[in-house]
């Protein structure tokens, strides 16, 4: 009795082994990803891979910076404040600054540049009501512009798409807009200026992480939502 319980806990081991050997084979890199997310890494910048970073023929807050490189640094301050993550519906619209989602990432980015998303959302889906699934034919702008399906609908109408594919690195520049979906969930980030070893840039976004700059977008792509939009903004006619 005693040796067959030996060899069934031995069989058990064995299998148990096998498996997570297999498991580690076959995610080592959503395992690495975590286990190195705290550790400090080299930052590498466009110029180190012989490109530049698109920069914005538009000012619209007229502070001297462009478009592009305000919304940076509109969710770059976004990244060191980490609100708490929490959803949430708040009459007139905005969390307090505390607080906040993946969407939130977006129209405070976009605030630092002088741009009202909500504003911007609230009068498209007014004028294209049926262009807004999400919606579903009952606007509220206490929440319209907070959910991620309405933003890529919206960007995809009014702004530049590009490609999606990873391995165009010289085609993701700081300020563009990324959507993921996996099912029924969304998530949506801001593209940094930063990039790792192979040009990939970092992702500036809010999933309840510690890092909220990260170097994480072939990850998320990979392992959590695939990416399916990947936007920025057209230069137009400043204030």
């Amino acid at each position: 009795m005693r040796k067959k319980f030996v060899i069934f806990f031995c069989s058990i081991f064995v299998l148990i082994t096998i498996l997570s050997a297999i498991f580690v084979l076959k995610y080592k890199d959503a395992v690495m990803f975590y286990v190195e997310a705290d550790k400090p890494k080299t930052v590498f910048y466009a110029e180190d891979f012989g490109f530049e970073d698109i920069k914005s023929n538009t000012d619209y807050d007229n502070d001297g910076i462009d478009d592009y490189s305000d919304i940076v640094e509109g969710a770059k301050i976004e990244a060191e404040n980490k609100p708490q993550y929490k959803d949430g519906y708040y009459q007139g619209g905005y969390p307090p600054d505390t607080e906040g989602v993946c969407s939130d990432v977006i129209w405070r980015a976009l605030k630092n540049a002088g741009y009202s998303l909500k504003d911007m959302i609230d009068k498209d889906i007014k004028e294209n009501l049926e262009s807004y699934p999400r919606v579903a034919g009952k606007p509220d702008p206490n929440i319209d512009f907070r959910r991620v399906k309405n933003l890529k609908v919206f960007f995809e109408k009014n702004h530049i798409s590009l490609s999606i594919d990873l391995s165009k690195v010289e085609e993701w520049m700081p300020g563009d807009i990324v959507v993921f979906q996996s099912g029924s969930q969304d998530h949506i980030g801001i593209i940094s200026d930063k990039r790792n070893k192979d040009g990939l840039p970092y992702i500036i976004h809010n999933a309840g992480q510690p890092n909220r700059e990260e170097d994480g977008l072939s990850f998320y792509n990979e392992y959590a939502w695939p990416i399916t939009g990947h936007y920025r903004l057209k230069d137009i006619s400043a204030k």
